[in-house]
């Protein structure tokens, strides 16, 4: 029977071969080269160690050790191309993750954030070719500028992972070698029109005039190849099982739809290999070809630092990923191929694949390969971290599409971080320096007694919680920033400036007052820190903490009553600048041409950055 088995799975392959939804391209001359060791392994497989693979990886994803890993978090990001450097699009999926990774960490959990580059393909050896330098070369330079700008960007990230790290090859080759050992590789001939910077064969119906692709609008290229393939439309059952058991694998939920629509159009196979791309993998035991750039990539979370890694190592630290963040453009390989080959090797799937949206520029999706690209250097350098960080988490819904308009940028960012808290910030630590020589003169749980504004905070902080939680970092923010909105108001009302004056029980309000207020900074301090890490660590020195209680602050501490009387408060001073845009030298000293000058003088720096890295 496990012969007839063998002989009708080789069949069925031969009868639906063909490249994921490219109807129009031809497979020729079908020619199968299995490996001893995988008819062995088809031979002896009976009925029930095929249940048995099923069953190791569960639709719900709990599997082994995660169980009693509860408390950990593994988040992880796609590893971004480098046949550029870096542009807004992968530093907004690295900022979204790094503020997720942050709150998870307040929250007390044992997180593991990877990031990386993908560093294989033909578009690598093209580029590095352009530049008149050699593909390693060229890597290193692109691989340390995404460095760079995650640490001018305030990425805390725990694993790097370069695809061109021989460890990161070792785990490749034997992740290929499981999923050849499940009988699910083969080789065939393929022709059809290719894409060289999507990295794929295109069907001609999706592509525009000329056979442009619609996302990189160049000409596809006619190519033939010989390639081994993935067996993608034999895990077409288990996916759509997987994907009804547990609907939140995929998120946003109309992200989710896009996904079971593709599946239920059919899964093709689709290959794994190109004979014509030098920069790469080799495929065991076949020098003549390399592994698809994509099938590489995606392998990039279960990497590890050891010495000698594997998969059972990979999967003993923490895999399967809590959470992977991916940009929309790049879905189908994320959450249709990827869950598919890591079934084949019998490992867990992520137990969330979440698709945000583009960010848009002049009304198109911004990329390397279309030449409109935001540059995040210029940003960060103009603008700061804080700045860029709080806008696109707070005015972008996360997992919609989103625009970028500077005027709309700086307007946001100076009501918001420089106007709501800052400003509310530095007069209330005036007025209790001139009042109350910086010092607390009451507990902020006895100043709050009977005070409605203490609800108000409770119910706010809740509802940035769960907002984080949900992954709905905008909802978050904006929770966050209407604390500072109802201390606005509340201090408006209460006018502690003159009560002060009056003297006796009216001054002693005012002094509570003030601590009131200090209190809720110090909640918003801890509550917005994922968001904006540094502009958070000013705001928290202010009220007389050191950097290292910042960074020990946990979300419970959001709970009102941390500040006691008797504390005394640093120097008020400005926490966040307000970002002046000044047409030309005003010459007169003022506050505004100053930072004019500041902003100036960032951007040469990072145009002298910037053209160190060309010439490198």
């Amino acid at each position: 029977m496990a012969a007839v088995r063998v002989h009708s799975s080789i069949q069925s392959s031969l009868t639906i071969l063909s490249h994921p939804f490219h109807s129009s391209s031809r497979l020729l001359k079908t020619r199968l080269h299995f490996p001893r060791t995988l008819f062995s392994s088809l031979l002896s497989s009976s009925s029930s160690s095929r249940k048995a693979l099923f069953c190791s990886c569960r639709v719900d994803n709990l599997t082994g050790s995660e169980r009693g890993v509860s408390d950990s978090f593994v988040l992880t990001t796609p590893l971004y191309y480098v046949n550029a450097p870096p542009h807004m699009g992968s530093a907004y999926t690295t900022i979204a993750a790094d503020a997720i990774a942050r709150f998870q960490r307040l929250l007390g959990k044992k997180v593991i954030f990877i990031t990386g580059t993908d560093e294989h393909g033909e578009k690598i050896a093209a580029a590095a070719a352009a530049c008149g330098s050699s593909p390693s070369e060229h890597c290193d330079v692109i691989s340390q500028a995404y460095k760079t700008l995650w640490k001018d960007l305030d990425i805390a990230y725990d694993k790097f992972i370069r695809t061109t790290n021989p460890k990161h090859e070792a785990l490749v080759k034997e992740f290929y070698s499981r999923v050849v050992a499940n009988g699910d590789i083969y080789r065939a001939d393929y022709e059809g029109l290719y894409c060289i910077n999507c990295e794929e064969y295109k069907d001609e119906k999706e592509l525009l005039e000329n056979n442009c692709c619609p996302m990189h609008l160049k000409p596809c290229v006619l190519r033939k190849e010989d390639n081994y393939f993935f067996a993608l439309s034999k895990y077409q059952k288990l996916l759509e099982e997987t994907l009804t058991k547990n609907p939140d694998f995929v998120q946003p939920s109309f992200r989710l739809n896009e996904v079971q629509s593709w599946i239920k159009n059919g899964l093709r196979d689709f290959s794994i290999s190109r004979a014509s791309v030098d920069w790469g993998i080799p495929v065991p035991n076949d020098n003549k070809q390399t592994i698809y750039v994509w099938f590489d990539a995606l392998l990039g979370p279960l990497s590890e630092d050891q010495e000698q890694p594997n998969l059972q190592s990979a999967v003993s630290s923490g895999w399967p990923a809590s959470l992977h963040l991916i940009g929309k453009d790049i879905l189908r390989f994320h959450a249709v191929y990827w869950p598919a080959m890591l079934l084949s090797a019998g490992l867990s799937l992520p137990k969330m694949v979440f698709g945000h949206g583009f960010l848009t520029k002049d009304g198109m999706k911004m990329g390397k390969s279309l030449g409109n690209t935001l540059e995040p250097n210029d940003l960060v350098q103009r603008f700061g971290s804080d700045a860029v960080r709080y806008f696109f988490l707070r005015e972008v819904e996360f997992g919609d599409d989103g625009d970028y308009s500077e005027d709309r940028f700086i307007n946001i960012v100076n009501a918001h971080l420089a106007n709501t808290i800052g400003n509310l910030l530095n007069r209330t630590l005036g007025l209790l320096k001139k009042n109350c020589q910086s010092t607390l003169p009451f507990d902020s749980t006895l100043a709050a007694e009977g005070n409605a504004f203490k609800d108000t905070v409770d119910k706010l902080v809740e509802k940035a919680k769960v907002q984080y939680e949900n992954l709905s970092l905008s909802s978050a923010c904006e929770a966050v920033q209407e604390i500072g909105n109802a201390g606005n108001i509340y201090i408006d009302e209460r006018a502690p400036w003159s009560l002060f004056k009056q003297g006796g029980a009216a001054s002693e309000a005012a002094a509570k007052d003030l601590v009131i207020i200090l209190e809720a900074m110090r909640i918003i301090a801890i509550a917005l820190s994922p968001v904006t890490p540094k502009f958070c660590l000013r705001i928290y020195e202010q009220l007389g903490y050191t950097k290292e209680q910042f960074n020990a602050t946990t979300w419970s501490e959001t709970e009102w009553g941390g500040l006691k009387g008797g504390q005394v408060m640093a120097q008020p001073k400005p926490v966040f600048a307000r970002i002046e845009i000044i047409e030309g030298e005003s010459g007169d000293g003022s506050e505004a041409a100053a930072a004019k000058k500041v902003v100036r003088k960032k951007e040469k720096e990072k145009i002298s950055h910037a053209q160190g890295v060309a010439q490198s």
